[in-house]
């Protein structure tokens, strides 16, 4: 992405769009019962109070009654069909691992099969995202994790923290081109979960070579853990070769999350937050998904940038478009051609 010297003033940037992930699905429902939703019910009203405090995406995931993270597609129907009544303007994005916690005590975090993920495409009434990985990795969500940070919730317990440590989130090439083939079939949107700049690349690739076709959006995932971690070296670099025409989100987990968010909202990017990557605000004060969406919202005013609308989201996002091709995809994102047979030295845009 390029920064002309006037980049920084909020009125040559795009509104910014704010993702809440409200649903907390690595935590046990005693961790923070006050926030994180057990009935329908209480899942479809975060989705309200966090539309109405600023946050125009919406990053899903559901759990069954006994507060295990569901991975029964029928309750992800059930609940996107009360969710496109509830809050029809705002963006729905499924999390594309589903099951996001243990099965049982001292079992491994799992996610489901292949084949069952591939049903996320056939979702009714479907998403307008599913989130997607790209290169099987290790994904340590504690590495990064301080004492502070699982004081007095269910992390403090060995086969918990192990299970999560040990983790790591399956997306290999077969898989990763089948998906997203399914994915752009049915007109739902991936969004790409990337951890580090070789993940950028192959999702270059796979646009390259026509694999995936239409506008790119981005989340850069700064959690440690076989992931980049929250540092702004790593932060910048993937920013300086994310391309011009890509929508970028800036991710990370605990007291980094507001740190992080502040900087992409000076940039000109797009924050995420909520109960899935922290629960805290200040050291040893928990803090509810719709409040961090109203801090957001808050220092985005102070800094002089607009928020979006649900609606003015949705156009960020490009959800009604679709390209061509390859070569259509290139030209729409800023990236170099294609090299054509007979060309020699670089390529460069026309």
């Amino acid at each position: 992405m390029h920064f002309h010297d006037d980049a920084l003033f909020p009125e040559n940037q795009e509104k910014l769009v704010i993702t809440v992930a409200p649903y907390g699905p690595e935590w046990e429902l005693d961790d923070f019962r006050d926030d994180l939703p057990l009935t329908m019910d209480e899942h479809v009203q975060a989705a309200v109070d966090c539309y109405e405090a600023g946050a125009t995406v919406l990053h899903i995931h559901v759990r069954e009654l006994d507060g295990k993270g569901s991975k029964r597609l029928s309750k992800f129907n059930e609940l996107l069909g009360r969710l496109r009544e509830a809050v029809p303007d705002m963006i729905l994005q499924v999390g594309g691992s589903i099951s996001f916690s243990p099965e049982g005590e001292g079992a491994d975090a799992k996610w489901l099969t292949d084949d069952a993920r591939h049903l996320l495409a056939e979702l009714d009434p479907k998403p307008d995202q599913v989130t997607i990985a790209i290169n099987t990795s290790q994904m340590n969500i504690v590495e990064l994790m301080t004492e502070d940070d699982i004081a007095g919730t269910s992390f403090e317990r060995h086969e918990v923290y192990e299970a999560y440590r040990e983790m790591f989130v399956p997306a290999g090439p077969a898989w990763v081109a089948e998906h997203l083939k399914r994915l752009q079939a049915n007109g739902i949107q991936p969004h790409f979960q990337l951890s580090s700049i070789p993940q950028l690349e192959t999702v270059e690739r796979l646009i390259r070579r026509g694999f995936y076709t239409g506008p790119l959006m981005l989340t850069w995932v700064g959690i440690g853990g076989g992931f980049d971690g929250p540092n702004p070296y790593n932060m910048m670099e993937f920013i300086r070769r994310t391309p011009d025409g890509a929508v970028l989100t800036l991710e990370t987990l605990m007291r980094s999350v507001l740190p992080v968010n502040t900087m992409a909202i000076a940039m000109g990017l797009h924050a995420r937050c909520g109960n899935e990557d922290t629960l805290w605000g200040r050291k040893g004060e928990k803090m509810s998904s719709v409040r961090q969406v109203r801090q957001l919202v808050r220092i985005a005013g102070e800094l002089g940038r607009e928020v979006a609308t649900g609606k003015e989201a949705r156009e960020i996002y490009k959800l009604d478009e679709h390209y061509a091709d390859a070569d259509e995809t290139l030209a729409k994102l800023g990236f170099a051609p294609n090299r054509q047979p007979g060309q020699v030295g670089f390529t460069h845009h026309a």
